[in-house]
């Protein structure tokens, strides 16, 4: 893509919430769409700013290649004060009348639970969704389900209950499920240069970053769940189906395209990111379709 310059464009005064940096409302093209700034590192001080830029973009665009409904994503840079910094553009899937709900707020509404609504562990998460009645259940246990496949691949970490939800009708009382957005918490967004060449060069250092980290901000026990872990035990039916379902959708070399023709990435940084994708799917999600197939006797 041609990155965009997106200083100087029409400004909103909508204001989005979230930790992870600035954030602004500006007008591309007609269309109204949320600017996402690079935050400063919380984990690595030797970074002047985090890669979550890249990590949004890329993490969306990946989505958007395997078939899961997703927020559009654009990359390109505004200038702050005589520096140029590098943003990713997030499209407004709301609209006037129609507003954003997190899964926390449909988990409130269950009135007879003590539950709170951004607790993350996994048995309150299901039993939610079949308690509640604003959303067709096994839609939302799909949806569910085929994220925590994706941000196994992508290593989301931070996949909570604040985001991701419903797209609801103030005007008729409908709901439906959002596109999935935020996704600057995937592809080790605190990863400098250093550390990348480091992954690059030990076998150890990749498989720490598969096995260990990044972990799922879903929770089992109050421990949260590694994704190899969980995955290849096979012990979730509807874990299963969507590792069957994903799997089959992600086309390795549509994705190393997509790597190439992304604007700003160094040679460094597209290796490690190809790199760490490739390992992630062979060694999660394909090692544990194949057990699964064997498990059901689809050698």
């Amino acid at each position: 893509m041609t990155p965009i310059d997106f200083t100087g464009l029409p400004r909103r005064n909508k204001a989005y919430a979230g930790a992870n940096g600035s954030k602004i409302s500006v007008i591309y093209k007609g269309r109204q769409y949320m600017l996402k700034f690079p935050p400063v590192p919380t984990r690595n001080q030797n970074m002047s700013y985090s890669n979550s830029c890249f990590s949004e973009y890329l993490g969306c665009r990946i989505y958007e290649m395997i078939g899961v409904p997703v927020q559009e994503t654009l990359l390109g840079t505004f200038r702050v004060k005589n520096t140029e910094k590098i943003v990713v553009a997030c499209g407004d899937f709301t609209e006037p009348g129609v507003v954003l709900q997190d899964f926390a707020s449909l988990k409130n509404q269950i009135i007879d639970s003590e539950r709170n609504g951004y607790g993350t562990e996994l048995s309150d998460i299901l039993q939610t969704f079949e308690e509640q009645s604003a959303v067709d259940p096994s839609e939302l246990s799909t949806r569910f389900w085929d994220m925590f496949i994706v941000d196994a691949l992508i290593g989301n970490w931070d996949r909570h209950n604040g985001n991701w939800g419903f797209l609801y009708n103030t005007v008729t009382d409908e709901v439906r499920l959002a596109p999935v957005y935020d996704c600057g918490s995937c592809l080790y967004p605190q990863a400098d240069e250093a550390i990348m060449e480091k992954v690059l060069s030990s076998q150890e250092e990749r498989d720490f970053r598969v096995f260990e980290i990044q972990t799922s901000a879903i929770t089992v026990n109050n421990k949260k769940l590694r994704y190899f872990d969980f995955i290849s035990s096979l012990q979730s039916e509807g874990c299963n189906l969507a590792l069957k379902r994903i799997v089959s959708r992600i086309d390795m070399s549509r994705i190393e395209v997509l790597l190439e023709e992304t604007p700003f990435l160094s040679n460094l940084q597209r290796e490690f990111y190809l790199v760490m994708l490739r390992e992630r799917k062979t060694r999660i999600l394909d090692f544990s379709l194949r057990a699964l197939n064997s498990r059901d006797g689809n050698l």
